[in-house]
């Protein structure tokens, strides 16, 4: 029988499970991870955790009894927990990478491999590609010999303990609804909060293999039963985390969806100018370009990278950033981690909703839309299942538009995958902002575009524009 051929994507390898995600294919990609803490580990350990989803315990075990057939020490978590737990233990247990068993925001089908670093980050493109270069070198070998089984969180939760100001976020008096999405996070916001006696409940807070209906990613879409929630009380504001807890989307009291550009706006603001923390904001291509606008204002240099939070975390290590963030709710913070964590993002924007002295985020947002303007953004995720997808940008860039949606183009920048193709394209227009990106997905049939302009309306024909304009190109 022929094997899969395994193709890792932007944050480690994802796929459908059965003929994708199975016994077979989790060993192989174990024993090609082995080789590689063989040859670049100092430490022969890795840590190994797991979300909720269908298998992703027993593939967290085989794959740490392949790892301990290769005599490699492996920590393994006795718990479904967060994949920034699971980075997080790498720093502290001296490790030399971490494994984490999920699929993050996919719909529940799918599962998958995130690979982290020894400092916590993503693994780089080029430690990932030699993954891959290896699977299939040799035949895999397992033992239970050097597996022990621990509790991760303890550790986690007193470092960000350290972190966090409690006692602020509970003298603004906040009543705070999350919305776990039946993921990895379960109640861990709940019990810290309830901790620091600080007014808090949690809906679908146990972790189930389908989310319970939903896809976990915190997304206006997805999140109707928190809008519900909300409305029906008194609250503060909603926090949501994905299926493995690595990113959040937040919800104001009315039930309305908070734009996850002015998320990104505010609390860049908020690290920079009122805990003062130092270095660089480093932001992907779909995130706002308002950012550059704050920064110049303020003489704080930005870094822009392409998507993918792998991209954000090199240039956050490399410079030093104060603050990362990525379209899809993925930040990462200076003196934490240089990787996303829905947790401990959640955690810093319920601080900085309380320092702000206001005790609704509706009241908040409308008097920071005040002081930075609005933000006009949305996206389009469109399935596209013709093989032919992945060559339309490298089309789109040997002849790309003079003109878009009537607005002159000013510069088209392209975005390469680990393979050196090009998974992304952003046209810049004339305007402040006026920007359209699109993106090919290499873990799921789809295709984003994204788009920021100075009115809703514009943004509506420039997304319309660009659905057409990539279909035109598919077609040839």
């Amino acid at each position: 029988m022929e094997k899969t051929k395994i193709i890792f994507g932007t944050d480690g390898w994802r796929g459908l499970l059965g003929d994708e995600l199975n016994n077979v294919n989790i060993q192989r990609v174990a024993q090609a991870f082995a080789l590689y803490i063989k040859e670049n580990g100092t430490q022969n350990r890795v840590a190994i955790g797991f979300d909720g989803r269908k298998f992703s315990k027993e593939f967290a075990h085989i794959f740490a009894e392949v790892l301990s057939g290769n005599k490699i020490e492996v920590l393994v978590s006795d718990r479904i927990l967060p994949t920034p737990v699971v980075s997080y233990i790498c720093l502290t247990r001296k490790c030399d990478a971490g494994v984490m068993i999920t699929a993050s925001h996919n719909p529940p089908q799918y599962n998958g491999i995130k690979f982290k670093s020894s400092d916590g980050s993503p693994f780089f493109t080029e430690q990932t590609a030699i993954i891959e270069s290896f699977i299939d070198r040799n035949e895999a070998v397992k033992s239970t010999e050097k597996i022990a089984e621990i509790d991760f969180t303890k550790d986690y939760i007193s470092h960000i303990e350290k972190l966090i100001d409690f006692e602020t976020i509970m003298n603004a008096g906040l009543n705070v609804v999350i919305d776990s999405m039946a993921g990895a996070g379960g109640l861990m916001l709940e019990n810290l909060l309830k901790k620091h006696n600080i007014k808090v409940q949690t809906i679908f807070g146990e972790p189930e293999t389908d989310f319970c209906g939903r896809l976990a990613e915190p997304v206006a879409a997805n999140l109707q039963p928190l809008s519900d929630f909300l409305k029906g009380g008194n609250f503060s504001l909603g926090l949501a985390t994905d299926g493995d807890a690595d990113r959040l989307g937040v919800m104001t009291d009315m039930g309305e969806f908070m734009n996850i550009q002015e998320t990104i706006l505010y609390l860049a603001q908020y690290i920079k100018l009122q805990r003062n923390v130092d270095g660089p904001l480093v932001k992907t291509a779909s995130v706002t370009d308002k950012v550059l606008s704050f920064s110049k204002s303020t003489s704080v240099e930005v870094i822009d990278v392409q998507v993918g939070f792998k991209y954000v975390a090199e240039a956050m290590m490399e410079s030093g950033a104060a603050f990362g963030a990525e379209e899809s709710g993925g930040f990462g913070f200076k003196g934490h981690l240089p990787e996303r964590d829905g947790i401990f993002s959640a955690l810093i924007f319920l601080e900085m909703l309380s320092a702000s002295g206001f005790n609704s985020l509706d009241a908040f947002i409308r008097n920071k839309r005040l002081e930075l303007g609005e933000i006009f953004y949305s996206r389009i995720d469109s399935i596209n299942d013709n093989p032919k997808r992945h060559n339309v940008l490298a089309a789109l860039t040997a002849n790309p538009p003079n003109t878009l949606s009537g607005f002159n183009v000013t510069e088209v920048k392209t975005y390469l995958n680990s393979r050196g193709l090009i998974n992304g394209q952003k046209i810049l227009l004339e305007g402040n902002p006026r920007w359209l990106l699109i993106r090919v997905s290499e873990t799921e049939p789809m295709v984003r575009i994204y788009a920021e302009a100075e009115n809703d309306s514009e943004v509506k024909t420039l997304l319309e524009s660009g659905y057409e304009l990539f279909n035109a190109y598919l077609q040839k």
